[in-house]
């Protein structure tokens, strides 16, 4: 069973040093291409030498609303200069945030930056990866503004409402789900799943972040995946639980496929197809293949 994670960041530096056997193990499992998404200016380098070492890793460039206060003068021409370094990537992690993260930071900053990025991802015909939280309003005119957009805009981690489903699909929305929808009441989630057109719906698990509930891997101190069958108690082991390992994607398929009435094994197929068809752009690792 084959499965495509559509956002993640295995180049943050919690999970840094561990990629080769987070990746390694993943694949094992049936991953087979990894989104890799940077969230600013520093991190944009690890993004590209992942690209580089591994085929499997798609890489995505952006800067996330969380660190606009942060960014250099010189930070859109940066920007500019790793799509020319790295013409496969796609655009991402860019997004809004009204948060208790994002409200310590500007709004009209996180606008400014996020249309600049937009604005490109048009002129790149790439798909961009959109974080938010609390501003589906803003989100919604925004995009409606500046779309719509043939190579797609991706939801990642969707928690909005099964109402602005159509509205966000008509500017070319796709619709990404981690194990964050586990936070979400089981019934509502339920009617937001079934609102998703099934050729936007894709699977992520937004590693190391959003661990699932029931996980299938764990990440323990040494950088060790194992399965959580054989790594017996926590206490026994000293698991750093709080990490998220990228095949835990199958946590997420299995749940949102429960949600869906859908087995597994069909959602993956369906996920895995929207998630080739979106990142086959011209001059992508998939466009090549």
């Amino acid at each position: 069973m084959k499965v495509f994670d559509a956002h993640c960041h295995l180049q943050d530096p919690r999970v840094w040093h561990m990629a080769p056997k987070l990746i390694e193990s993943a694949l094992q499992s049936g991953v087979v291409k990894f989104a890799v998404n940077g969230t600013h200016e520093k991190d944009w380098h690890l993004v590209k030498q992942m690209s580089d070492d591994y085929p499997c890793t798609i890489p995505n460039f952006g800067l996330h609303p969380w660190f606009v206060a942060d960014r250099s003068p010189n930070w859109f021409q940066v920007l500019r200069q790793f799509f020319e370094a790295a013409p496969s990537a796609a655009v991402g992690e860019i997004g809004l945030d009204k948060g208790s993260h994002g409200r310590n930071i500007d709004f009209n900053d996180q606008i400014e930056v996020f249309q600049k990025q937009l604005e490109l991802a048009k002129e790149l015909n790439r798909p961009a990866s959109i974080h938010c939280v609390r501003a589906f309003g803003d989100l919604l005119q925004i995009l409606k503004e500046a779309g719509p957009f043939p190579a797609g805009v991706i939801l990642h981690s969707y928690l909005g409402s099964a109402e602005m489903v159509p509205q966000f699909v008509e500017v070319g929305a796709y619709f990404s789900f981690s194990g964050f929808l586990m936070s979400m009441k089981g019934q509502k989630a339920k009617k937001m799943l079934k609102a998703v057109p099934f050729p936007r719906i894709l699977l992520e698990t937004d590693a190391p972040d959003a661990l699932p509930k029931n996980p299938a891997f764990v990440i323990d101190d040494d950088a060790r995946s194992v399965s959580r069958d054989d790594a017996g108690s926590s206490e026994s082991t000293s698991l750093t639980e709080s990490l998220n390992h990228p095949g835990n994607i199958h946590a997420v398929l299995n749940y949102v496929a429960s949600l869906l009435d859908m087995s597994p094994e069909d959602l993956a197929e369906l996920s895995c197809k929207n998630a080739l068809r979106l990142f086959s752009y011209e001059g992508s690792k998939l466009d090549k293949v």
